[in-house]
């Protein structure tokens, strides 16, 4: 198991998937409306927890529903707005949310591709990936760390069977509080 990196004393990018890391899945659908769209419980304690100690905080997801034709772009907008809005009631703010639509895994935008990640950079030029942690639930959330040279957190809350023996996981953990709290511990031990 990794220790985290030395740099993470100083702010760094944090890089959050969606479903599965921030509210729960939904099996074999996709988060269409807001009320659906369930945080798992402490979310946003540690999201509190976290925001002191990051530069910039995005999401970054996997929508393929839009793609399907199961939902529509206005439709994960209002998931979205809702995300934004439940975040700041408890005085969280995203630096941006990032999702790709498209099917096809061979679109450059669908993770474990490098597409929103090189988004973000557009739209932040400061970002630098080797100091950036990528925190997911899938092998392919790790993958897209993994590609742009950044730490990788897998949370165990879809596939508990997942832990830090596969090569693109840096840390595992069981759930985003659990990864969060030993982040910050680290951190604040600096």
């Amino acid at each position: 198991m990794s220790s985290f990196p030395t740099w993470t004393k100083a702010p760094f990018t944090l890089f959050l998937d969606r479903d599965g890391v921030l509210n729960e899945e939904i099996p074999n659908d996709y988060v269409r409306r807001p009320e659906q769209l369930v945080f798992y419980p402490g979310v946003l304690d540690a999201l509190v927890r976290v925001r002191s100690i990051t530069q910039r905080m995005l999401v970054v997801t996997n929508q393929r529903g839009v793609g399907r034709g199961l939902m529509t772009e206005s439709d994960l907008q209002l998931v979205h707005q809702y995300l934004e809005e439940s975040l700041a009631a408890v005085q969280v703010k995203l630096d941006g949310i990032f999702y790709c639509t498209e099917v096809e895994s061979t679109s450059p935008c669908r993770k474990p591709n490098s597409g929103m990640g090189l988004m973000a950079q557009q739209r932040f030029p400061d970002i630098n990936f080797q100091q950036s942690i990528m925190i997911g639930n899938s092998i392919s959330d790790m993958e897209f760390g993994r590609n742009l040279g950044m730490f990788t957190i897998f949370l165990q809350t879809t596939k508990p069977q997942y832990n830090d023996t596969h090569p693109a996981i840096d840390r595992a953990f069981h759930h985003l509080p659990e990864a969060i709290d030993a982040l910050v511990q680290y951190v604040n031990s600096k």
